[in-house]
């Protein structure tokens, strides 16, 4: 028998029943539902595929549930690779970060001095400050307004977030694209301590802010945060970032901008200060150019602590109101004790392009320098006692610099940017690397170059080579003039050069070309001189000083020339050392040949020849360094403005030395005289001393000289390179000159006067022009132009004898009367000198029965006149004897 279900039973498998009844049901609807859309398709596939990218189609699956679902899983997988990649990123990094140590960032923020030697171990600066304060302080020794500040300006959210802040590199972000405010950065503050202590070279050396790095960075921020309380951060931050210059932490930049402790800054100090880290270099409040932009910067950081909360409204406005730039003391107060203080300044500026400004700024370096303090001593003296002189008032210069170079090394010795750093006004420019015109002291340069071997079938050039010294003018319409006003004819290059004449330095570089010729100059080492803004404007007006140069750069152009035509790149710095003693950059001795060794030679020679430099001053321009036996290569300069003199420059050298001293004015100011000499007192006397420390210490020879480079010609007295055809285009000819004028002589010439001279002769390279070279004294450019046809010649009007004696009356024509000679019998018996017409009497006796007495009279124009008279003793005749 069967027995039947229970209702209980039978209700629930109906339950069952038709809730699987309805899911198949949903299935089938679905499947029914696809089925047909499926249908509706087009049948080809890429008709198909377009139907689907329809976008109303496309639109209806996204906001259908099952686009729903679809978009869910894809943001799901999206989020999890990235996850997983950041996670493998930060694993990847962390294993690289385990020898920082942030546990021990307290003790890498601590206080920092550099400090500057000269090369013989004396100090000459320690870089701490204005002061001996501590450059690291306590939390509480910082006033609440700079902290406030700092984070309101750079980190909002930093007592909020965990060492890296989202909402604060996307606010970074909206702020840059929109331009206000100035470039924000997204780091926090944390990220930001971290790369000043851990990364600071890194992000120097890259340029820009890595990947790597910045995944390290938020790594290490995290760890941090882990380690150090906000307070202690903001602490460490403070006293770890860059304000501007040497000015590394709050209370150094607090004791230097305001003399105060970083505890008593009030808001608009506070809010200054706060300005700076962003950009350092450019809101550096000594940076003149800088203070617009770091006013701005100040005033967005007070509207900050306004929005944040952290001061009114009023307060704000106040505090821009403050003329917060008139506060900052003068930064020459930063520099008490220095020694050479612009000399340091270059070096620490040099030390900054090498190393990098934050590292520079965080300090701690022992910086050997290649000064030598014995020789700074003697150059500050002369400069000081130069403007106890009367020079300056009586010429018009009110400013100097001057600097000495090693020549065999290429290291700077000695160095003055201005007469004084502490004078007032200009004491703290430094004019050894402004731009000023190297007037005639380039000249040395333009010849180096002539000098060099110009090849096969070309005409080359020695010392003895003739450019004629004759009104030219150059293509462009240019026509140079001396500073005599006046031409000098037909000149050896040695007389051209050491007469310093401006024509045959311009007909030198034409031969040369300008391009080449300024392209030499700056491989020299006039790195800066007559670049491409100013070569086409210069033209051959750049061989007479015509662009500018820095003082920096042409003492090593020179001392190029000392090396007989090597350059080497001119240093200042011996070896720095980091904090832990490890060398971080060290002098390399560096060279490269830019002219031909004898071509410098010659240069030289010329330069050292103080006799052919009696044609330009009458006398030595360095009797010191003359007293002391020491040959050197002198050369001045002068620079002109409206045909007045502007600029004074003296440049020398020896095999071991080069030096070179500039006179003038800060300002656009001319001269009232020439007087392109006196920077070589300055010169002559340091010159002296320099040589006498090098040979005390074994760097220098006493009497030393270049030796004579093998192939040098000597044709006469002067040098030819081996690779001059002393027999190319020179002749010897004869040529009548007239004594008194040393010029050619004319018709008009009295016999007298006239002198046969051996000249040579040859053609001027420029002007392709017959030359005679005559010897020294004689002009065989211009006629004779003292004679005159018309000349009066000069008389005897009597002649009287007797009693014992001889009396002559004479009258002068023309030109004065030089001499009176009296002759008895043909033996002379008496000269005398006379000047003007007269009645001169000679005491005689005569012995003789009948003497012939004559009388002639010369004037300084070389004519003459003459008169006999007989004399018969003891009667008749001209006169009888006692």
């Amino acid at each position: 028998m069967v027995k039947r279900a229970s209702k209980t039973s039978k209700r629930r498998l109906n339950v069952y029943s038709n809730l699987s009844h309805q899911r198949k049901t949903k299935k089938d609807a679905a499947a029914r539902k696809r089925a047909e859309y499926l249908a509706s398709l087009p049948k080809h596939p890429l008709k198909r595929f377009l139907y689907r990218l329809h976008p109303r189609r496309v639109a209806a699956f996204w906001f259908s549930k099952r686009g729903l679902f679809a978009a869910l899983k894809i943001v799901g997988v999206a989020v999890l690779l990235g996850v997983l990649m950041v996670g493998g990123l930060f694993a990847y990094y962390r294993k690289d970060l385990d020898q920082i140590r942030p546990a021990q960032l307290a003790k890498r923020v601590q206080t920092t001095v550099t400090k500057y030697y000269d090369r013989n171990d004396k100090l000459l600066w320690e870089d701490k400050g204005d002061g001996n304060y501590k450059l690291v302080v306590e939390g509480d020794e910082i006033s609440d307004y700079l902290k406030k500040a700092t984070v309101a300006i750079e980190d909002r959210d930093f007592y909020s977030h965990g060492g890296i802040s989202i909402s604060g590199l996307t606010r970074a972000v909206l702020n840059n694209a929109s331009n206000e405010g100035g470039v924000q950065g997204g780091s926090t503050l944390t990220q930001q301590l971290v790369k000043q202590v851990f990364f600071a070279e890194e992000a120097q050396k890259r340029g820009l802010d890595g990947v790597p790095r910045k995944i390290k960075e938020m790594i290490l921020a995290i760890e941090v945060e882990r380690m150090y309380d906000k307070d202690r951060i903001l602490e460490l931050y403070l006293n770890e970032s860059p304000y501007g210059g040497r000015r590394n932490g709050a209370e150094s930049a607090a004791q230097t901008y305001f003399d105060k402790p970083a505890k008593k800054l009030d808001l608009a100090e506070s809010a200054l200060l706060a300005a700076i880290p962003n950009q350092p270099g450019l809101y550096d409040p000594y940076n003149n150019a800088g203070h617009e932009a770091l006013i701005a910067r100040q005033h967005k950081v007070l509207d900050s602590m306004v929005e944040v909360g952290y001061v009114t409204k009023a307060e704000a406005d106040a505090a821009k109101k403050v003329p917060i730039i008139d506060k900052i003391k003068p930064e020459t107060d930063q520099y008490k004790n220095i020694k050479a203080p612009h000399f340091v300044q270059m070096v620490r500026s040099e030390l900054e392009e090498q190393l990098g400004k934050a590292v520079v700024g965080k300090g701690g370096l022992i910086v050997k320098t290649t000064l030598d303090v014995r020789i700074q001593k003697k150059l500050e003296a002369e400069m000081k006692a130069m403007f106890k002189s009367h020079y300056p008032n009586m010429v018009g210069f009110t400013n100097g610099a001057a600097m000495v170079e090693d020549v065999r090394t290429g290291q700077v010795v000695a160095m003055m940017g201005s007469r004084d750093f502490r004078y007032p006004g200009y004491g703290q420019d430094n004019a050894a690397v402004g731009f000023i015109q190297p007037g005639s002291s380039i000249k040395p340069l333009v010849y180096a170059k002539l000098f060099e071997n110009k090849g096969a079938g070309k005409q080359n050039f020695g010392s003895g080579s003739v450019l004629s010294d004759v009104r030219t003018t150059f293509e462009g319409g240019w026509t140079p003039r001396n500073a005599s006003g006046r031409f000098s004819g037909n000149l050896t290059i040695r007389q051209s050069l050491a007469r310093s004449l401006n024509i045959p330095a311009a007909k030198a570089m034409a031969i040369n070309g300008v391009t080449p010729t300024l392209e030499s100059i700056r491989q020299m080492g006039g790195t800066y001189y007559c670049t491409e803004g100013t070569e086409k404007q210069a033209g051959l007006a750049a061989s007479i000083g015509g662009c500018g140069t820095r003082m920096v750069d042409h003492v090593n152009a020179i001392a190029s020339l000392g090396r007989l035509g090597v350059y080497k790149p001119q240093t200042s710095i011996l070896e720095v050392k980091d904090s832990d003693g490890q060398i971080v950059s060290k002098y390399k001795d560096e060279q490269k040949r830019i002219i031909n060794q004898q071509a410098a030679y010659i240069v030289a020679d010329i330069l050292a020849d103080r006799n052919a430099g009696l044609g330009l001053y009458g006398r030595s321009i360095t009797p010191s360094l003359d007293a002391a036996g020491i040959r050197a290569a002198i050369k001045t300069g002068t620079s002109d403005i409206d045909t007045q003199p502007k600029d004074l420059w003296s440049v020398g050298f020896t095999p071991s030395i080069a030096a070179t001293v500039w006179l003038g004015n800060s300002d656009p100011r001319a001269l009232y005289q020439e007087g392109s000499y006196i920077p070589a007192i300055v010169m002559d006397n340091v010159m002296v001393e320099a040589t006498k420390i090098y040979v005390k210490d074994k760097k220098a020879k006493e009497g030393e000289w270049f030796s004579q480079p093998a192939g040098i010609q000597r044709i006469g007295n002067e040098l030819f390179p081996s690779y001059y055809n002393r027999n190319a285009g020179i002749s010897n000819a004869k040529m009548t000159f007239d004594r008194v004028s040393k010029k050619k002589a004319t018709k008009c010439t009295p016999d007298a006067a006239r002198i046969e001279v051996g000249v040579r002769k040859t053609k001027d390279p420029f002007s392709k022009k017959d030359v005679f070279l005559a010897p020294d004294g004689y002009d065989a450019t211009r006629e004779d132009d003292v004679h005159k046809c018309g000349d009066v010649k000069p008389s005897i009007n009597g002649i009287v004898a007797g009693n014992g004696r001889i009396t002559v009356s004479v009258s002068k024509g023309t030109f004065s009367l030089d001499k009176l000679i009296v002759r008895v019998n043909g033996e002379a018996v008496s000269t005398k000198n006379i000047s003007g017409s007269g009645t001169y009497p000679f005491q005689y006796n005569f012995t003789r029965k009948r003497s012939t007495i004559t009388v002639e009279v010369v004037d300084t124009g070389m004519y003459s006149g003459s008169a006999s008279e007989t004399h018969v003793r003891g009667g008749g005749g001209s006169g009888d004897d006692d």
